[in-house]
């Protein structure tokens, strides 16, 4: 069982919904970044989305873009980002973090040893953007076997014969993203999310969490009703690079985490 299987165990036992929060690593810069990290989880955030900077993020809007080139501006490289992770893992044995972003930075360094670095400085999971189930030797089936969670997105385009592939390898848990489009691009709807992570959850016994378009506490409370989790990231980062203080942030992280707890 992974720390991430054990979150969403724990979260079941309790009635409870995940908060899941997406952060650049190396925004503004890597200490201001490591320091929002470790404050994560006292606000109240159950699984970490840490984002790998990259320079052409096609999944991505303008606040994600422009959240990576300020950390690779700053100097953030993958093994920073490691560095980042493992620095966090010495206060916190149990947060799960999963690594979110695109392939090309892992080609790079080598699968073998990007999988090695990332199981030493405590990674739980990936989610790559750009690597279809078509790909999943490269990547899906030898992170699974390093023991990481390699987690799927489903979109409201996945109709019912696309799904069972998408569904094949993933583990951990399946990412739902709520608009067609591009991150912060607009507002998730709970009343059109719902019907479709029940058709998710016909389909697998994994949890459904739900990200891109989530804004507000309310957002957040009314997505987490329908799924059994939420993410925000844009809504953060925006926080992050109009440089807001790191109390600030996590302030507004809270209550994020107090809207999905409502539900």
């Amino acid at each position: 069982m992974t720390r991430i299987d054990a979150k969403f165990a724990k979260l079941r036992a309790d009635g409870q919904k995940a908060f899941v929060a997406y952060i650049m690593a190396g925004d503004p810069d890597t200490a201001t970044s490591l320091e929002i990290m470790k404050g994560l989880p006292s606000a109240g955030v159950d699984i970490i989305e840490l984002g790998m900077p990259f320079t052409d993020p096609m999944a991505d809007g303008p606040t994600i873009q422009l959240s990576g080139q300020r950390a690779l501006e700053g100097g953030q490289t993958l093994q920073k980002t490691l560095d980042m992770a493992r620095a966090f893992r010495e206060g916190d044995s149990e947060t799960p973090i999963v690594m979110m972003g695109y392939y090309n930075p892992i080609y790079s360094r080598g699968v073998d040893r990007f999988l090695a670095d990332a199981v030493d400085a405590g990674i739980d999971g990936l989610i790559i953007v750009d690597l279809p189930p078509e790909e999943d030797d490269e990547l899906c089936i030898p992170a699974q076997a390093a023991g990481l969670n390699f987690i799927r997105l489903a979109t409201p385009t996945t109709d019912d014969r696309r799904l069972p592939k998408v569904l094949q390898n993933t583990s951990g848990f399946v990412y739902y993203v709520s608009i067609t489009g591009i991150t912060g691009a607009a507002n998730a709807i709970a009343s059109d999310v719902g019907p479709e992570v029940s058709r998710i959850k016909a389909a697998t016994d994994l949890p459904v969490v739900v990200g891109f378009g989530i804004k507000t506490p309310e957002g957040a409370a009314g997505i987490a009703r329908v799924a059994d989790g939420a993410v925000v990231g844009s809504a953060i980062v925006e926080r992050i690079g109009r440089g807001d203080a790191p109390d600030d942030v996590l302030s507004f992280v809270a209550s994020l985490a107090e809207g999905a707890r409502a539900a």
